[in-house]
């Protein structure tokens, strides 16, 4: 997912970008929802595993359908017309039906271990998905001649996503950063070392926009992220509430808890 995309113009270049940072919030998450659905129902908390599967279909419904929908009117119709792609392009789109037979499973399936096994299904076909969209059909279409990939997506939201700080949480509340060590409540996790730096933030973004008032998440990260800590209080202006869990030194660990209002 962090392979250089050739393009043929700045504009190119840029919309391809976009796409792939849009693609790391996305990724986030579901990685945030799908193990809070699981840390629910290897907690054995019928509840809280209802709360946590209705949450992450309504995501699937608002976020992530709706960007395969976008991507079928505007990328997928161009890359098919492409003697390069277009076998690649009708395996993405029998990827699109399998995401969403995934989706209605997931809200057919009564029993809970069934939910978290078919979201975990889902988050492992989609980031799949991403990868070859970034690694494969990204940079076909911004090298592709006549094929200008920044008027492709030219005001669409579903494919270029509004900036995470435009989206809710909004409310009021001071941020503030606990400078004391505690325990770490029982957040959903997102080991930011393992992500690409190139879209770590975009990542960690993304898991942070699918928290709801009152919940939280545990970030791991492989360094002090006092930057990332600056950009998430210009984005969400005192929503979040972080405290630190570890402070290295192979690993520094926060829990984020946003405010209830």
């Amino acid at each position: 997912m962090t392979d250089l995309v050739l393009a043929t113009t700045e504009a190119d270049a840029d919309a391809a970008a976009a796409i792939e940072q849009h693609h790391a919030e996305l990724s986030g998450a579901l990685a945030a929802l799908t193990t809070g659905l699981l840390d629910a129902v290897a907690a054995g908390d019928a509840g809280a595993a209802r709360t946590a599967r209705d949450r992450l279909l309504r995501w699937c419904r608002e976020e992530l359908l709706p960007h395969a929908e976008a991507e079928e009117r505007s990328l997928y119709p161009v890359a098919h017309g492409l003697d390069s792609a277009r076998l690649l392009i009708d395996g993405m789109l029998a990827e699109h039906s399998a995401i969403t037979g995934l989706v209605h499973e997931i809200a057919a399936s009564e029993d809970a271990v069934r939910a978290a096994a078919g979201a975990r299904a889902l988050q492992a076909v989609f980031d799949g998905h991403l990868g070859k969209e970034n690694e494969l059909i990204l940079p076909v279409l911004s090298s592709a001649p006549g094929v200008s990939l920044a008027d492709l997506l030219g005001g669409m939201h579903e494919l270029l996503g509004g900036a995470a700080g435009e989206e809710e949480p909004a409310g009021c509340g001071g941020h503030s950063c606990s400078c004391g060590e505690t325990d770490g409540p029982g957040y959903p996790e997102l080991d930011a070392r393992t992500v690409p730096h190139a879209i770590r933030h975009a990542t960690i973004f993304g898991a942070l926009s699918s928290v709801v008032p009152g919940g939280g998440l545990l970030l791991v990260a492989p360094h002090d992220p006092l930057p990332l800590l600056a950009q998430i209080e210009q984005m969400w202006p005192g929503i979040f509430e972080v405290a630190y869990v570890e402070r290295g030194p192979e690993a520094w660990r926060l829990s984020f808890t946003r405010s209830l209002n």
